[in-house]
C-alpha cells in the first residue's frame, strides 16, 4: 500500500489518467474530487462490494437452474 499526504488542492495521478485532488477536510471526513476518462467507473468501496455480492448471488441461482428448464422458457417464450 502507497501512504501518501497531500494538503488541500493538491493530486495525486493514478496512471495518468485518473487525477484525485483534495478538496477539503471537513471534520474526521476528508473530500476528494476524481477526474477520470468516462469508461473507468468510480465507486465507493462498500456500493462496490454490494455489486460483487449481487453478482456472486445471480451466478449461484444461475447455476441451480436446470437445463430442461431453460428450454422449457425458451419454448414458452418464442410462441
Amino acid at each position: 500500500m502507497l501512504v501518501l499526504r497531500r494538503k488541500i488542492g493538491e493530486a495525486v495521478m493514478i496512471g495518468g489518467t485518473i487525477q484525485v485532488q483534495i478538496l477539503g477536510i471537513e471534520g474526521d471526513q476528508i473530500k476528494l474530487g476524481f477526474i477520470a476518462p468516462k469508461d473507468v467507473q468510480i465507486l465507493r468501496e462498500e456500493l462496490y462490494q454490494g455489486i460483487v455480492e449481487e453478482n456472486q448471488a445471480a451466478k449461484e441461482q444461475a447455476s441451480q437452474i436446470q437445463p430442461d428448464h431453460i428450454l422449457n422458457l425458451l419454448k414458452n417464450f418464442q410462441r
